[in-house]
């Protein structure tokens, strides 16, 4: 990072200079053959060759000021601090644009700086995870590989305990309301009264929670700015960037807040089934109980990042024309919308699959969450996930014949019972699958939607002995430990009366997941927005 000072700047409101300075390939050793260059609410990017710039905009909003160029500075040197940590093959320095002594602009010259910079190496925008997701090609194991580095993004955080979440909230909701009010004609006054108004609301109503999970460790400085167009796919891994710089104390949230973001994203473009890939994912990846009762206030966090969408589209309306303007505009209107939605969540239920090993429970499983309860669908548990869980083993690491006594059965039984009852606690639903050949195993889950006071369906799988061995058989890098010696031995035992809806083999993918959606009462999902 370069020690000079800072001179003279140019006039806060007018950066056309340096603009047209950037833009211009000459400008660069060596020259590439074009610079293209990248708008946001509140900065420039100007892709020039293997490297990258961005200046800051000389702009002012209520959560965010760079209107003078120390402030300018300042925001790119914590850029290069706050994003090293996940993103350092991305992030080479702050730099300044120097007025050299022939009066003329350079790049880190030896003259006074007029503006600030963030170098970084250029990357392939097509890795983009946005534009992966424009493409559909977001797949179950790059989902859960992100999720896992977020995860591991938010255990390395700075831990911020003591910091007052309640009144953070407060600050967003009344940054919400200063930037609405500042654009009617996007956001109606009237709808923009009633979501302020039930956003207080549960704010207020939540914030012992908040406070508490304050207390626990769970606020950190983390990105603060996660969704999909800040994550980039670098030699097959998911690398996060372009984090919150301006201020730490927007980027110091909780991280399941911090999650929010990128879950909201994913919903957003339609792709719920991917936003509860990465949900359970996370929740699986960090291991922390807690975060279930941290359920309880997903809706708010979902909302407000819905809300900071519609006011970044906003703000973007103003900076940018044409059709780029238009599209701004409905993305402002649309996102409030969402915000508005996501606080009147579907009532939580719970949704048990059994059957034999090699049945489809967890295909099924997986299938159901993302449409049952509230965004982004259902938490997801799995027997043989906890089982290993236990033993502190990686998933696909094999248990010995002691892992599945039926002592450690009985605990992993209680154990799916226990965060299930935890999560229904906090108001979000749940889809369990294990075997439960016993009564008394199906019993016991469906007493927790009962002491829950929430809706109960199980459903069972049925398939053919040879069908079950071949699927069984034909496993790999998969959490069950089942065999055809495992399945021969469950079907000698039996599974009694069984009361649950039969739906049929798991394997019948299509079939038994509309059977079951069916007696859910769960309509086909609205196509994703174009």
């Amino acid at each position: 990072m370069s020690g000079k000072a800072s001179g003279p700047a140019i006039k806060s409101s007018d950066q056309s200079e340096v603009v047209a300075f950037l833009g211009d390939p000459r400008s660069y050793r060596p020259a590439p053959d074009r610079v293209d260059r990248i708008d946001t609410h509140g900065a420039m990017v100007f892709l020039a060759g293997d490297s990258a710039y961005k200046i800051k905009r000389a702009v002012r909003y209520a959560y965010m000021d760079f209107s003078t160029l120390e402030l300018r500075r300042a925001a790119c040197e914590n850029e290069i601090r706050v994003n090293r940590a996940n993103a350092p093959q991305i992030y080479l320095g702050a730099v300044p644009i120097t007025r050299e002594g022939d009066g003329k602009l350079a790049i880190d010259g030896k003259g006074a700086a007029v503006e600030w910079a963030v170098h970084m190496r250029r990357f392939d925008e097509a890795a983009g995870l946005d534009r992966l997701a424009e493409k559909g090609e977001l797949d179950r194991p790059l989902l859960e590989l992100l999720a896992r580095r977020i995860a591991e993004a938010h255990e390395r955080a700075p831990r911020r305990e003591g910091f007052d979440q309640p009144a953070s909230f407060a600050r967003i909701i009344a940054n919400d309301r200063e930037e609405f009010a500042a654009a009617p004609d996007l956001f109606d006054p009237a709808g923009a009264s009633i979501l302020l108004g039930a956003s207080e609301q549960a704010a207020g109503a939540l914030a012992p929670l908040l406070s508490a999970r304050s207390g626990q460790g769970f606020v950190r400085l983390c990105h603060g700015d996660l969704h999909l167009r800040n994550i980039v796919l670098i030699d097959n891994e998911p690398v996060l960037f372009d984090a919150i710089e301006f201020d730490d104390a927007i980027a110091t949230v909780d991280v399941i807040y911090d999650l929010a973001f990128l879950l909201m994203d994913l919903d957003q473009r339609g792709l719920r089934e991917g936003a509860n890939l990465v949900f359970n994912g996370y929740l699986k990846s960090a291991r922390e109980d807690a975060h279930l009762d941290a359920l309880g206030a997903l809706p708010l966090f979902l909302s407000s990042r819905a809300a900071i969408r519609a006011r970044v589209a906003a703000a973007r309306s103003r900076h940018v024309a044409a059709a780029a303007k238009v599209r701004a505009i409905d993305q402002a209107k649309h996102y409030f919308a969402a915000a508005c939605g996501y606080l009147a969540p579907a009532p939580p239920r719970l949704v048990a699959v059994g059957g034999l090993s090699g049945s489809g429970k967890t295909t099924l499983a997986r299938r159901l969450a993302p449409l049952v309860g509230a965004a982004p669908g259902a938490v997801h548990l799995r027997s043989d996930v906890e089982r290993k869980a236990l033993f502190k083993v990686a998933e696909t690491k094999r248990l010995k014949a002691e892992g599945y006594s039926p002592e450690v059965t009985a605990r992993v039984y209680r154990r799916l019972a226990e965060l299930a009852a935890r999560a229904l606690a906090a108001g979000h639903s749940v889809v369990v699958d294990a075997v439960y050949s016993t009564p008394q195993e199906r019993s016991a889950i469906e007493e927790v939607a009962a002491g829950a006071g929430v809706p109960f369906t199980g459903f069972w799988l049925d398939a053919p002995e040879q069908v079950l061995i071949a699927r069984v058989e034909g496993r790999r890098g998969d959490a069950s430990d089942a065999d055809a010696d495992v399945v021969r031995g469950q079907l000698a035992r039996g599974t009694g009366s069984i009361g649950w809806i039969r739906a049929g083999s798991g394997g019948k993918g299509p079939e038994v997941l509309e059977r079951t959606r069916t007696a859910l009462g769960i309509p086909p999902r609205d196509p994703a927005p174009g």
